[in-house]
């Protein structure tokens, strides 16, 4: 049985189920838009999807969020291809590395981005609920609210939806992802153009291109968070052991929703 935070974007409508009052309900739009999204770039290629997220009146007007991490550049190559104009949002924790901050912009002027929107918390706002800049000590699921969920809720608030890196083997949290879903309480679309990659069409899309790679990589960080909160990887672990290590905790919120993890329907 789900957890009751556990929010499942499947609605009971389309579940199959027969004699519920919810039968008589009228369908989602929301969903029906994602579902006929879904229907028609199922076999498309990532690339597709990103162009079709960017050009496809039906997706609505979207932006790219990108952490300029790890494995940030792909999905930032391939909308620069698409559309060197198209939005690409940049949440800057001020606690992120040095060598994020720089990577960040040397990759926005190698792909030529014209439109990057680096966006923070307001400073009266870290003052009023960070002062000494020691939350995430206290509370990682706190300052990841403060320092990123929120800055970046409020910056989505000009768009119909927004386009992620996430991808199905990423972690248990991750393994049911679309290309198109529902970002449930907010009205949004949320577009996974990777979700179905494994970690060799990332490594081999990246060698292909000639991308370069973000330079704490190399020194065993596979998956690049914020200093406080990210650790290097041993051999054999997983890439993502390394953000919040020791912690029950596998995502910084900005996919949750008011706290609340948003799950992804099972598929059958």
């Amino acid at each position: 049985m789900p957890h009751d935070n556990f929010t499942p974007l499947v609605s009971p409508l389309n579940s199959g189920a027969t004699g519920s009052a919810r039968d008589d309900l009228p369908p989602d739009p929301l969903q029906a838009k994602v579902d006929a999204l879904n229907a028609r770039y199922r076999h498309h290629s990532a690339t597709s999807v990103v162009e079709a997220a960017l050009r496809d009146p039906q997706a609505g007007k979207l932006a790219l969020v990108s952490s300029f991490g790890a494995e940030s550049v792909v999905l930032l190559h391939m909308a620069a291809i698409a559309d060197r104009n198209a939005p690409v949002i940049f949440v800057d924790t001020e606690m992120l590395f040095t060598e994020t901050l720089v990577y960040q912009q040397e990759l926005a002027e190698r792909l030529n981005l014209k439109n990057v929107q680096v966006i923070r918390a307001s400073q009266a706002t870290l003052k009023a609920e960070d002062p000494d800049g020691l939350l995430h000590r206290a509370d990682t699921d706190a300052c990841c609210a403060l320092r990123k969920t929120r800055p970046l809720q409020k910056a989505l608030r000009g768009y119909d939806g927004w386009i992620t890196g996430r991808k199905r083997f990423q972690s248990g949290t991750r393994a049911a992802l679309d290309f198109f879903e529902v970002e449930d309480f907010t009205g949004r679309i949320k577009v996974n153009p990777l979700a179905h990659w494994a970690p060799e069409d990332v490594r081999a899309y990246m060698e292909e291109n000639r991308l370069p790679r973000h330079p704490l990589v190399a020194q065993g960080y596979p998956s690049i968070g914020c200093a406080p909160c990210t650790s290097k990887v041993a051999e054999g672990e997983d890439p993502r052991s390394g953000r919040w290590r020791g912690q029950d905790k596998e995502e910084c919120g900005i996919h949750f929703v008011n706290g609340k993890m948003v799950r992804v329907g099972e598929k059958t």
